[in-house]
């Protein structure tokens, strides 16, 4: 069991039209998803643009309003309004963290990098300017930023400086989750390998848990042990990080691992002929993988780790 559960999630977002403007339809942006996090762990939720991956980030933080579903921290539900009736309200606000793909935007362009590192260290506890200023130091050191940029705005530093910072920040009040939602997508590759090199190391001083969203499965490979595939608002395929890239068995996720580039230019024009026979297989066998309306078919567990959405027995499928 998870220190961190989602059961059925759902995020939907009305649809309204006619002469009295009144509700059509819904767009199920997330629509009936279930995981757990484990502590220490992380968990990686890949997905095309528009698939449903920050919006469940934002709804485990708070930032989206949850249409139904519950969401369980330590065994207590922490569900919108059950979080303040708990008394867990602070102490998950606290603990749950979220570093944002854009640094630029994340960070408050008024506010000095030591005002911006301290500002939750100084909502979740009280401390004197001295030991504000030390943990400061301190998590600077972490990120490799040096001692001058305490003073400094984040308009002076590059992308991966402030994507440091912001990983600084997130950590700066001890959390035990941290969502990040693709941290390093705007960065080039090796500002991109340095800023995950510092979350791993952050995350084994720290003890930390990731939810980790991204579209690159390659980068979801480096950090994560646990990965969820996700199309539509639903999960299409769950599994460790071994079941997913050595035996995958959803379309979509064949479809997704085709589209890896082949960095062996030898090897190019098989890669090539492959990811055109997924794509085939994609068109030619999707009512196996979707329902009549493209919905997405419920999980079935080939094993206790590995999921798949697949067609229903009773339909005709595989299971």
């Amino acid at each position: 069991m998870g220190f961190i559960e989602i059961k059925d999630l759902n995020v939907h977002y009305p649809i309204r039209g006619g002469f009295f403007n009144t509700i059509q339809d819904h767009v199920r942006a997330v629509d009936g998803v279930t995981f757990e996090i484990e502590a220490g762990k992380t968990y990686g939720l890949v997905g095309e643009s528009g698939s449903g991956k920050t919006t469940i980030g934002k709804s485990i933080i708070g930032l989206e309003k949850i249409t139904s579903g519950k969401i369980f921290y330590d065994g207590v539900d922490v569900t919108n309004k059950a979080r303040k009736r708990s008394g867990k309200y602070e102490e998950y606000n606290r603990e749950v963290q979220m570093i944002f793909q854009d640094s630029a935007s994340s960070l408050n362009p008024k506010k000095r990098i030591i005002d911006v590192i301290a500002e939750p260290i100084r909502n979740f506890s009280k401390v004197s300017p001295g030991e504000e200023k030390k943990r400061v130091l301190e998590l600077l050191d972490i990120v490799g930023m040096p001692e001058d940029a305490l003073y400094k705005y984040p308009h002076e530093f590059s992308g991966g400086q402030r994507q440091r910072i912001g990983v600084a920040r997130a950590v700066a009040c001890k959390p035990k989750l941290i969502i990040a939602d693709e941290p390093t997508s705007a960065l080039d590759l090796s500002v991109q390998a340095q800023v995950l090199n510092f979350m791993r190391n952050i995350q084994d001083q720290y003890q930390l848990s990731y939810l980790f969203i991204s579209h690159d499965l390659g980068v979801v490979k480096h950090m994560s042990d646990d990965i969820a595939i996700m199309h539509r608002g639903r999960f299409v395929e769950v599994g460790s990080k071994n079941e997913i890239f050595n035996n995958p068995q959803h379309i979509y996720t064949k479809r997704l691992l085709s589209a890896i580039p082949d960095i062996n230019p030898r090897d190019r024009e098989q890669h090539k002929a492959l990811r055109k026979a997924v794509e085939n297989e994609y068109i030619q066998s999707e009512s196996q993988y979707y329902d009549k309306n493209k919905r997405v078919f419920d999980l079935k567990p080939l094993t206790d780790t590995h999921l798949v959405a697949l067609k229903p027995d009773e339909e005709g499928g595989d299971f």
